[in-house]
């Protein structure tokens, strides 16, 4: 790696906060499918033309828009993924990011201390929730449609989504397996998110909501499949094997509990993403960290799983999916 690498790399955060910027103030969105002058965008930002027009210039180098003739129009990527008219729309996780960067920037002292920078997104405002949950609703939508095809359910009955956020997984697997309904348990604040997600998606009367804190209540009901999605990073190990022995405690014999989670190699050093996520777990919870598969496993093991395969599956960000199966 030479020097001007090196820089690249720290001056990364430059493009980030620019794209950060025409998210929050919507101007793919503004921009539709339109050409528009510099003016013209100000004015529709009610904002200030010097400013408006450097960051105009500088979406137009990131190739997030198109100049020509002093009018700038949205690029096909912009026009699919950064507005706010098209369902492909990820400006919500860009937001969620944009809300992280403060914590980031103090990265050496979480390192120091061994302490969370900031609360979690659960417990912050309005704008940062939706951000968090409707980020995680894009996410999940670009694997959740897949997964459900890979994963066998169609003789189970009543799955549990532990953490579910606004229920996209257990939406999907109800979708593919007609006879499965299903139960999101969460916090209450996620109840108006996942209510109108469930609602969308004509699933209100196969999958339901049960507010609850896993950490700090048990489970009620009981169930032949138990998901558990991006739950476990936030968390210590030992937590981690609390939540896991709870959720095999209200499976039925012969139940099926499925961890779905950014996988660590089992030298903790890889790959590039679910490590920088044990950075960001380090920045905003207690105790949370990424895990490596053979870590789930024996957490899975611990409880008497059995049976326990991780299945082959491809996701961004090296998410992995591990089965285990419980007398």
């Amino acid at each position: 790696m030479n020097q001007g690498q090196l820089l690249e790399i720290s001056g990364n955060y430059w493009k980030a906060c620019t794209l950060h910027a025409a998210v929050k103030l919507d101007i793919f969105t503004a921009l539709a499918s339109e050409q528009l002058t510099n003016e013209e965008i100000t004015e529709k930002l009610n904002g200030d033309k010097r400013g408006v027009s450097m960051l105009l210039n500088a979406l137009t180098a990131m190739n997030l828009l198109i100049k020509e003739n002093d009018k700038y129009s949205n690029t096909s990527t912009s026009a699919s993924f950064l507005s706010k008219d098209n369902p492909q729309y990820i400006g919500h996780i860009i937001m969620h990011h944009h809300h992280l960067v403060a914590s980031w920037s103090q990265l050496d002292q979480a390192v120091k201390n061994g302490a969370p920078i900031r609360e979690r997104a659960s417990e912050r405002n309005e704008e940062w929730r939706e951000s968090f949950l409707m980020g995680m609703f894009t996410i999940a939508m670009g694997v959740a449609p897949r997964l459900a095809k890979k994963i066998d359910l169609s003789r189970r009955h009543h799955l549990l989504d532990l953490g579910g956020g606004p229920g996209t997984y257990a939406i999907h697997f109800c979708l593919n397996n007609p006879e499965l309904k299903a139960t999101v348990y969460d916090l209450p604040t996620t109840r108006p998110f996942a209510e109108k997600t469930i609602e969308k998606f004509g699933m209100t009367g196969r999958v339901d909501f049960m507010d609850g804190n896993y950490l700090e209540e048990g489970i009620k009901g009981v169930y032949d499949v138990v998901w558990l999605s991006h739950i476990l990073h936030g968390e210590g190990p030992e937590d981690c094997q609390d939540i896991i022995r709870k959720a095999v405690s209200v499976l039925e014999p012969g139940g099926m509990i499925i961890v779905h989670d950014f996988l660590l190699n089992n030298s903790m050093d890889g790959p590039f993403f679910p490590v920088m996520f044990s950075l960001n777990m380090l920045l905003g919870t207690p105790k949370g960290q990424t895990y490596s598969e053979r870590q789930i496993t024996d957490m899975l093991s611990g409880v008497g799983a059995k049976e326990i395969r991780r299945i082959p599956f491809d996701t961004p960000n090296d998410s992995g999916v591990i089965i285990g199966v419980v007398d």
